[in-house]
């Protein structure tokens, strides 16, 4: 009788450890999408600035300004359900500006204009920090999920295998081709 019951005590126990894991390891994959959510804003906000001040170079740039404002105007249009990822054209024709700025010194030179991209650049670092961050959590959560004998516990408790932030499209991988 006692062996049934502290096996059941147990069984128990291990259950409310077993659930009360899965919320931490959930609500850490949350707080991490929720960084990605972050640097995206950032990404997103400093667009404009950088528009406002490459507008005073060179006419030939106007093709990419646009891109770069319509794209901007997208991503606004843009479901958040999509998970936040941004648009991919967006990070294309940033990545298009920063190219272009680089054909004119007196751009580089301008100060706002420096500032503006070594922010860009550190919003860049800390957005592949927070992705590499929100995959890491993903990856725990998910062997607290898939391992056995969590398995049948987090399955019980409608504790499902979360994705891992991947680049949606190939255009992402590449570099970007700027023509003159």
């Amino acid at each position: 009788m006692y062996i049934i019951l502290s096996f059941s005590l147990l069984v128990v126990v291990y259950v409310i450890i077993a659930y009360n894991r899965f919320v931490r390891q959930s609500f850490l994959v949350d707080e991490a999408w929720s960084g990605i959510d972050v640097q995206l804003k950032r990404r997103y906000d400093l667009v404009p600035s950088l528009i406002e001040i490459v507008k005073g170079y060179a006419l030939h740039e106007q093709q990419t300004l646009q891109a770069v404002v319509d794209a901007r105007n997208q991503a606004v249009s843009d479901s958040s359900q999509e998970g936040g990822v941004g648009s991919p054209q967006l990070v294309h024709n940033l990545k298009q500006l920063l190219v272009l700025s680089e054909a004119y010194p007196e751009l580089r030179a301008d100060e706002n204009f420096r500032k503006l991209h070594g922010t860009l650049v550190e919003i860049e670092d800390e957005l592949q920090y927070a992705r590499r961050y929100y995959n890491g959590t993903v990856r725990d959560f998910n062997m607290a999920v898939l391992t056995f004998p969590n398995n049948l516990f987090a399955s019980l408790f409608g504790f499902l295998k979360k994705d891992f932030f991947e680049v949606e499209f190939a255009t992402e991988r590449k570099n970007p081709d700027v023509s003159f």
